[in-house]
């Protein structure tokens, strides 16, 4: 079987117009890449900046406030930010200034074809796609730490270590403030109560409180 291959119509004014305009597209389409993830690594660096420089995310200072395990958790969720946030910034660095090397002449004719213009787009499809992937592990840390931020907000505070004074009167729990010349200051449910220990018939720690135990 023989393939014959003739020439095809002659290229008309259209055909010039388009090709010109796929040429320039692919030319500009680098400068284009990195100019948005100039403008992307700017903007999540003052996103970041401002909500965790100016204290628009801030939660307990203590993890250790926090009842098991969610100090545990916070701990978790603030060490994936990190990371992710460190990823982010390396792949928009890649995307805004390229890798940090020179390419090797063997990489330039497997990618660009032997040509600049192909080498310039293969690299804008891989600074694309770094920027892609930087923002959006960007926006994952923050949505991290403003997870490790809430879950400081309304997780449940660890317990403190209460105390049960048993007295003639009855038996009074709480935790305690402060003791000094023998009298013992509790935190209770009705209020902040000074007992004499002198008075006290007997003192035992407790894990909480009842409120029959707490009148």
């Amino acid at each position: 079987m023989t393939l014959r291959v003739t020439p095809g119509p002659s290229a008309d004014r259209a055909h010039q117009v388009s090709a010109r305009h796929d040429y320039q597209l692919v030319k500009d389409s680098l400068p284009r890449v990195r100019a948005a993830a100039l403008a992307w690594r700017n903007g999540v660096g003052a996103l970041l900046a401002g909500l965790i420089g100016f204290g628009l995310l801030k939660g307990r200072t203590d993890v250790g406030q926090l009842a098991s395990p969610y100090g545990a958790v916070v701990g978790l969720l603030l060490l994936a930010a990190l990371l992710a946030g460190t990823t982010a910034a390396v792949l928009l660095l890649r995307a805004a200034h390229g890798r940090p090397a020179a390419t090797a002449i063997k990489e330039y004719r497997a990618h660009g074809g032997g040509s600049a213009l192909g080498a310039d787009h293969a690299e804008a499809l891989r600074a694309a796609s770094a920027l892609s992937r930087g923002v959006v592990l960007a926006l994952s840390c923050t949505a991290l730490l403003v997870a490790a931020v809430g879950t400081t907000w309304y997780g449940p505070a660890a317990k403190e270590p209460s105390v049960e004074i048993l007295t003639p009167g009855g038996a009074r729990c709480g935790v305690v403030i402060r003791m000094a010349s023998g009298l013992l200051t509790l935190r209770t449910d009705s209020g902040e109560v000074t007992l004499d220990l002198s008075r006290s018939t007997g003192i035992r720690a407790v894990d909480s409180c009842t409120p029959k135990a707490s009148p």
